[in-house]
């Protein structure tokens, strides 16, 4: 931020230094750089596939509960789920999942204006990475199943 400092003045660096303030984040560039390498030993062709596999088979399987609706079925999407079961509002479903240890997201997910147009509070939302399986897959059906035996 600053090019020269006395007791008498300071002078700020010139832009765009001068608004970078403290030391750069070299701990999270390196992070950074080691996540890349991760990755790129995968391969990006593969953890896509891997994603696009588990969203399959989830789809199929959560399709499989009653009265499961989904918000959003496009053939090449990506691997985030989103999703309403009967009447339950979205936010019990959540609450009762993470009580399961099932973590999923619920509410607008920044979509506020289209909630509101499809006449909705909100949607439960399951997303898949390169990390996850489909036996955590097996187990959020369950969890699912098992709120909706609830209501």
């Amino acid at each position: 931020m600053i090019q020269s400092v006395s007791f008498e003045k300071t002078t700020f660096n010139e832009l765009p230094f001068k608004f970078e303030a403290g030391t750069p984040d070299y701990i999270g560039t390196t992070g950074l750089a080691k996540a890349l390498d991760y990755v790129s030993a995968i391969g990006l062709e593969q953890i896509a596939a891997h994603e696009h596999e588990l969203t399959i088979y989830a789809m199929q399987r959560l399709g499989e509960i009653e009265g499961m609706r989904f918000l959003g079925e496009a053939a090449h999407k990506s691997s985030v789920i989103s999703f309403l079961v009967g009447n339950i509002h979205p936010f019990d479903m959540g609450t009762l999942l993470d009580r399961l240890g099932i973590a999923v997201r619920t509410g607008h997910h920044c979509a506020e204006p289209l909630m509101r147009r499809l006449g909705i509070e909100g949607t439960v939302r399951a997303s898949f990475a390169m990390y996850n399986t489909k036996e955590e897959i097996d187990a959020l059906v369950a969890g699912v199943d098992r709120v909706r035996k609830m209501f």
